[in-house]
């Protein structure tokens, strides 16, 4: 999570690193550019003239980032919730795996 967010009191919500989030967004697609995939297929997007499919990098603007970030703190924080309801449910003090494990298939559906 980012660090100046659980210093700062302004009521504003933590969130996670856009920069931690992009370095895992390029890792992902250099996967699967090595897998032959390419990872640009589903994006209807015209390339420059001057370039090739091949050797276009996919990159994601500061916007898209953020919403990201923003995501992923929601999908966090609703898995915690809910995983915490069901450890509140059995008496147990801690969130173990098999809370989080019980809440994910509806948590994705929801998502």
């Amino acid at each position: 999570m980012d660090e100046d967010a659980t210093t700062n009191n302004s009521g504003v919500a933590e969130t996670f690193n856009p920069d931690l989030i992009h370095a895992i967004f390029k890792l992902v697609w250099k996967r699967r550019a090595e897998k032959g995939s390419g990872g640009n297929e589903d994006i209807d997007v015209e390339p420059a003239p001057e370039t090739s499919k091949r050797n276009r990098s996919t990159t994601a603007n500061a916007g898209a980032l953020k919403v990201s970030c923003e995501l992923l703190r929601i999908f966090v924080t609703e898995a915690i919730r809910r995983s915490a309801f069901i450890a509140e449910a059995e008496d147990a003090v801690v969130i173990e795996p098999t809370h989080l494990e019980r809440v994910l298939p509806q948590l994705l559906l929801d998502f």
